[in-house]
């Protein structure tokens, strides 16, 4: 039997000859099971490469604070492997499916965000299979440092991360949460500013309605008087209006929103009691609803209902950054202009001396709020294709924020070129991609290619 590495030096050989005996032609793309992105793909002939034996955890040193896993390795997997350990991913984000490789190339943020910045800000080095046939290792201070700094936000788009190594934190047996419930937008989000600059280990909050707010301040315990279970029959987000404090295991605590997809499994009937119960605790994950809302993308059953309603139904599955001098203002837009609740709220900060993440720019030493909204906004009267995702673009354009990339934009490519850095992009690009063998970012992003 081959050894971890051994069998991941096998692996990156067999990929570099599945590679290199690709001809030229059509744009590269990746053959995979799952996929956590939220936007239609124009259907195109691509060259799949196939990466889907790249899912292992290849080793953990919590002494040293770091877990070396290849590009597909679920954070399920991530967690299990360093909570073994004592430790977890720095950032683990909230949907047991999301990838190692996947999180680095988009953008991972969870509860932890507040203090350690996103996923890729806890990257240590990565080696990157570019679309030439060459696998390079890129780190903060060697020569593909540009490479290493130009990674996320780029979706493949410059090459795939075979192996990645994140940073690790110490954790212990439970979490104790707090509920802090508020009726005033000021009040909740300056109380949310303090708990970010206090000394707790996770902050995230819930705007539930104008007018009620939850903040969630979480820190580690090492006992607990009872412990409470959100995977099967008992709902999460509904604890967060019950009940003053709470406490979970370190796991199912990292795991309280992928049960019921935060509250989304409501669109497929799951927090029914009976139905509920039908489909069991193992069916009671983001897998299971990812299936389903594939399945509906490809019949359009939801798309012919509404038709059959004289409804005009427009997605609105978004996740926003946006600077909290500004929070107050966009919350209000959200809820004025898009009518979407719950909202999930993270604080998140670029911790200092992390770099300069060329395409996703965060400000320095500025506390942002990301802003969670997933669902559909329904109306009688017919607007253009993409109608509130654009208000929603313009007011983060506005307001001095950022959106991520994993669901639909409509950005046009001046706005797109000066929000996500593509003067640099444009020299990645030239030095990684040359022949264009993989697609652009917005192309890919916005273009839906």
């Amino acid at each position: 039997m081959p050894s971890t590495l051994q069998a991941h030096e096998q692996r990156r050989d067999a990929v570099l000859a599945q590679l290199r005996g690709r001809s030229a032609g059509a744009p590269l793309g990746l053959a995979k099971g799952t996929s956590n992105l939220f936007r239609d793909r124009a259907e195109r002939t691509k060259r799949r490469l196939d990466l889907r034996a790249f899912d292992h955890v290849l080793g953990v040193d919590a002494q040293q604070g770091w877990v070396d896993a290849e590009g597909l390795a679920t954070f399920e997997a991530l967690a299990d492997a360093t909570l073994a350990h004592g430790a977890m991913p720095m950032v683990v984000p909230q949907l047991k499916t999301i990838t190692l490789g996947g999180a680095a190339a988009g953008v991972g943020i969870e509860a932890t965000s507040f203090r350690h910045g996103l996923v890729h800000h806890g990257l240590l080095e990565l080696d990157v299979l570019l679309p030439e046939g060459d696998i390079v290792r890129a780190t903060p201070h060697n020569e593909h440092s540009d490479l290493f700094f130009g990674f996320p936000n780029s979706y493949g788009t410059l090459g795939y991360a075979l192996r990645l190594r994140q940073r690790t934190l110490p954790v212990r047996a439970c979490v104790r949460v707090e509920h802090r419930r508020f009726d005033a937008t000021r009040s909740f989000l300056a109380a949310l500013a303090a708990a970010c600059a206090g000394d707790a280990d996770f902050v995230d909050a819930v705007a539930f309605a104008p007018h009620s707010y939850v903040l969630n301040v979480a820190r580690f315990a090492d006992e607990a008087p009872a412990l409470s279970d959100y995977t099967f029959e008992h709902i999460y987000y509904r604890s967060l209006l019950s009940r003053e404090v709470d406490h979970l295991r370190t796991r199912d605590y990292l795991w309280r929103w992928d049960t019921d997809w935060f509250w989304c499994s409501k669109n497929v009937g799951a927090q029914q009691p009976l139905l509920r119960r039908l489909l069991g605790r193992k069916r009671l994950n983001s897998r299971t609803y990812t299936r389903i809302m594939r399945w509906n993308a490809r019949w359009g059953l939801a798309r012919r209902w509404a038709r059959l309603r004289g409804d005009h139904p427009e997605a609105v599955i978004q996740d926003v950054d946006i600077p909290i001098e500004h929070a107050g203002e966009f919350l209000e837009f959200l809820l004025r202009e898009i009518g979407i609740v719950p909202i999930w709220l993270c604080p998140l900060r670029a911790p200092a001396g992390s770099g300069p993440f060329v395409l996703y720019p965060l400000a320095a030493d500025t506390l942002y709020v990301n802003f969670g909204f997933w669902d559909t906004v329904h109306g009688r009267r017919a607007h253009e294709p993409g109608y509130f995702n654009r208000l929603v673009e313009h007011e983060v354009i506005r307001l001095g924020g950022i959106k991520s990339l994993y669901s639909d934009s409509f950005f046009t490519r001046a706005q797109f070129d000066a929000a996500y850095g593509m003067a640099e992009y444009a020299c990645l690009k030239a030095r990684y991609d040359p022949h264009g063998r993989l697609l652009g970012l917005y192309e890919k992003c916005v273009l839906r290619a």
